[in-house]
């Protein structure tokens, strides 16, 4: 049987997918667009973090390509920002290719990070592999298990974390996929690797360990859900309930 194409696999994630394309550079701006388009995305574009928000408050943005370096607000900043407001996942976009700096966007919440000059064809799959990990497509009427423990509620079909007094605790895309897995396989012990389809290094799950850890242990220095086994990985040794 043939495998199917990068171009076949991309126009089946890019199927009502709208992407928004936050870049200063006009020519980069535009070639992107044009790439994405005819790989059948929906494409909006800015180029500043101003006009980033009033697409943001106008339409249902699937995923932003977030360019590092911009005029009036710098990338890392407003991925901060979004991340803590509850945002779609972002691709960011840089011309410096140093471990901090990639390292600094995972952190603040990057689900991936590309560094520039780039082949178009390598930001079309990274955008693939980001939208099939945190929004699968899903039928309406397909009913999914949610699930507790220590008073939290993880429920997969609104992709939200509520806490013990009910309000929401906001995770990014990395951070609920992670816990998810972990939920759905409570006690199993997880080496690194097997966790990377969470992240995108090895080095960043830890990262995500560690924040996950600030938003859902009493003491993350003395963790009670989310164990290290030592030379080996994690295990999620929380009681789950599934409903």
């Amino acid at each position: 049987m043939k495998s199917p194409s990068l171009k076949e696999t991309a126009s089946s994630a890019a199927e009502w997918r709208l992407i928004l394309v936050v870049e200063d550079d006009e020519e980069i701006r535009s070639l992107i667009s044009k790439y994405l388009s005819d790989h059948g995305f929906k494409v909006m574009v800015a180029q500043d973090g101003k006009q980033m928000d009033e697409v943001l408050a106008s339409a249902q943005v699937d995923l932003i390509v977030l360019d590092v370096n911009l005029p009036d607000e710098d990338g890392f900043s407003i991925c901060m920002r979004l991340r803590n407001a509850g945002s779609p996942p972002m691709i960011m976009l840089t011309a410096r290719g140093e471990d901090t700096d990639r390292i600094l966007g995972i952190e603040l919440g990057a689900d991936d990070y590309l560094v520039k000059p780039f082949v178009p064809r390598e930001l079309l799959a990274r955008i693939g592999a980001v939208l099939r990990r945190t929004a699968p497509d899903i039928e309406p009427t397909l009913e999914i298990d949610s699930y507790r423990f220590s008073g939290f509620l993880l429920d997969p079909s609104a992709r939200r974390l509520l806490g013990p007094t009910g309000v929401r605790v906001i995770l990014t895309s990395a951070e609920f996929d992670l816990l998810l897995t972990f939920c759905r396989n409570p006690g199993k012990v997880f080496s690194r690797d097997e966790l990377k389809a969470a992240s995108t290094t090895e080095r960043s799950v830890d990262i995500l360990i560690s924040r996950l850890r600030q938003k859902i242990e009493k003491d993350p220095r003395d963790p009670a859900h989310i164990q290290t086994i030592r030379s080996i990985g994690y295990a999620f040794t929380a009681k789950v309930s599934v409903q």
